[in-house]
């Protein structure tokens, strides 16, 4: 089956009646203002300011039932901005009450903001009739909130990605603290966050501590926290390094002690990444189709739990196609009469659904062999750059994450890579 996004986009239009009111809401973090227009675009009724509380949520449901009354309507479809995270409240709400709501794009209502007045200005009370007005023109996306296994991933990927930043800048404040006031211990370790280069930073962290220790002292401190600790030539050019160290000789009472709460973070943010890689492995199990697709080669847990949690049940979707555009990775064309524009990534989606897409094509590449001889292929026989092979790669993958989803097979090499095969 053939993905048109002309089909969708006429499906909306068509979607908006004769009968429709048409609310376009613009959210804020506690004033929403709402604004309403006919099928045709004719501005109805007043301006409504209401509180993004259950009072202000009654209000607006009144203002909306006095303007089905007035005019003789009996469908109401209500469209917003996915501002932040102010707009999930009215959402749910919407969805209880039995009253469609939909999502429109904030780049298109800063395009289509000067369509009313011909002017640059903006309010509250305009970007609201601006959102009515792609309404009813066909610009926006039903609200879908995502069963709730779906939504777990996306939290706790979300929170994820926190963690990791804190864990990197940790990191490299140690970095930096080590140059500082050892930089030698360098030259014993050549990765700084190694279990014995930790548990010496942790033990005896000042050159100075460490010139007044003997070897076996050294050693018997590593055994607290490595099985098979570095070895007696290790602690004895450690002791050497620190003799002669060249790092700083003063404020050390302050720099041990931004050291410890350096270590203390870097426990916290890898007990916490242990305990959301535990959380999405159980939430991966109650998906039918996860353990499916994990076991294609190239296809981890994380990788997997970004991609569900950004784009939801990938059995709903029509085509891999459907996805590609969700994630922004859809191809847009710039070209007019005989001249003709490079063909680019849209990029009118959600990024960290593109990079979660983008890091398990680049993960299959590496080890599966069906991808990395396609991409092969493409490099050496049709001549294309190595970035555009893997944007190629991704819509494939996307498209067999998608397929395998929607049907009870398993991975077929032969039949999802013809060509690699």
């Amino acid at each position: 089956m053939k993905f048109k996004a002309q089909e969708k986009q006429n499906q909306l239009i068509e979607n908006i009646t004769v009968h429709h009111l048409v609310i376009g809401v613009d959210i804020a973090q506690e004033i929403h203002v709402a604004r309403a227009v006919s099928f045709r675009g004719i501005a109805l009724g007043t301006p409504l300011d209401f509180s993004n509380h259950l009072e202000g949520f009654e209000l607006f449901r009144h203002w909306i039932q006095d303007l089905l009354l007035t005019y003789k309507l009996n469908k109401v479809i209500v469209g917003m901005e996915p501002t932040g995270h102010y707009w999930l409240s009215l959402a749910r709400w919407l969805s209880s009450q039995g009253i469609e709501a939909v999502l429109v794009n904030p780049h298109l209502v800063k395009k289509n903001k000067e369509n009313r007045d011909n002017t640059p200005s903006k309010s509250d009370r305009k970007d609201a009739l601006v959102i009515a007005d792609m309404i009813k023109n066909g610009y926006y996306t039903p609200v879908r909130f995502n069963p709730e296994a779906y939504e777990e991933l996306r939290v706790l990927m979300a929170n994820r990605d926190t963690v990791t930043k804190r864990l990197n800048s940790t990191v490299n404040q140690i970095h930096r603290w080590v140059d500082i006031v050892f930089p030698e211990l360098r030259q014993v370790f050549k990765i700084l966050t190694c279990t014995s280069a930790i548990a010496t930073l942790r033990l005896f962290p000042l050159p100075k501590d460490i010139s007044r220790l003997t070897t076996e002292q050294i050693l018997t401190g590593w055994k607290q926290y490595v099985k098979r600790h570095a070895g007696v030539k290790r602690a004895e050019q450690l002791i050497s390094l620190a003799k002669c160290s060249v790092g700083a000789t003063q404020a050390l009472h302050a720099y041990k002690l931004h050291l410890g709460q350096l270590l203390e973070e870097y426990d916290l943010a890898q007990r916490q990444l242990e305990q959301i890689e535990y959380e999405l492995q159980l939430i991966l199990e109650r998906i039918p189709y996860a353990q499916k697709l994990l076991e294609i080669r190239g296809v981890n847990a994380t990788s997997l739990a970004g991609v569900l949690g950004e784009a939801g049940d990938l059995s709903g979707y029509t085509h891999g196609n459907a996805l590609l555009r969700h994630a922004g990775l859809n191809l847009a064309e710039s070209s007019s009469g005989k001249w003709r524009g490079k063909m680019v990534l849209s990029k009118r989606g959600r990024p960290r659904l593109r990079h979660f897409l983008y890091l398990m094509t680049m993960c299959m590449v590496m080890t599966n062999p069906e991808i990395r001889a396609l991409h092969h292929y493409n490099v050496e026989e049709k001549k294309l750059k190595k970035m555009k092979s893997i944007m190629k790669l991704c819509g494939k993958v996307a498209r067999m994450l998608v397929g395998l989803s929607k049907s009870s097979e398993t991975y077929d090499s032969t039949k999802v890579f013809p060509q690699a095969a």
